[in-house]
């Protein structure tokens, strides 16, 4: 099956951390961003396929071709324009997966309401560090480690394959540092289908099917992905 397209709406600050990660991981990219400066830096950091689009233009957003297999990803530093682009993405493509982050404790709601499939709370993620530091000392020094030194550092998402030796299993007995990586968070399809981050203190039974979210460098998280689908280790 081919690598599905990712649609980055953005190209600001976190447009362009998501978009070089994404391209590190062989995703073929097509940036989206009304702002001129924010185009010829897409340009400058040589992506191919960028168009500049105004993002309260419906008919603009509609035209895009944008396949129901694609993943969509509103980035902008704007979040009044990522509500927007998420709404109208969501009336024109009602089966696309369609991600964001807020940078508000107040958006995350709203861009839920208007369609987003995922959305990344920042303030979610900084309770998360919080929680770390006053209650898991060697999670937190993994943390500072691996933040201490950014090249390689990125997010993987692992479904959890059929004889995988984490099904069964709760997250609490998974020694995740043993792997110098972090888990992030749990999309447990027992409870549905949005992503629960760690702090939220329920330790999930996970199950084959399951999705975990974990940071960490690459080489860690691909040995990581072999190791997931052994019955023991």
């Amino acid at each position: 099956m081919a690598t599905r397209k990712v649609h980055i709406f953005g190209y600001g600050r976190h447009g362009q951390r998501i978009a070089s990660g994404l391209r590190r991981s062989g995703y073929p990219l097509h940036i989206l961003e009304q702002d001129d400066v924010l185009i010829r830096k897409a340009y400058a950091d040589d992506y191919v396929d960028v168009d500049q689009v105004d993002m309260t233009d419906d008919d603009r957003i509609e035209a895009l071709d944008i396949d129901e297999t694609d993943r969509v990803v509103c980035v902008m530093d704007d979040e009044h324009f990522n509500v927007f682009v998420t709404l109208t993405l969501r009336q024109f493509h009602p089966k696309v997966e369609i991600f964001s982050i807020s940078d508000s404790i107040h958006t995350a709601e709203k861009l839920t309401m208007a369609g987003a499939t995922t959305v990344i709370d920042l303030y979610e993620v900084s309770a998360t560090r919080i929680h770390n530091f006053l209650n898991k000392p060697v999670t937190t020094h993994l943390m500072s480690s691996i933040l201490a030194d950014k090249r390689g550092i990125s997010f993987h998402e692992y479904t959890i394959p059929e004889g995988s030796f984490l099904h069964g299993r709760n997250t609490e007995e998974i020694e995740f540092f043993r792997f110098n990586i972090l888990l992030v968070g749990v999309i447990d399809h027992e409870l549905g289908k949005d992503l629960i981050f760690i702090t939220e203190g329920i330790n999930h039974k996970l199950d084959s099917g399951d999705v975990l979210v974990c940071m960490g460098k690459n080489e860690d998280l691909k040995r990581f992905e072999e190791t997931i689908k052994r019955r023991t280790i």
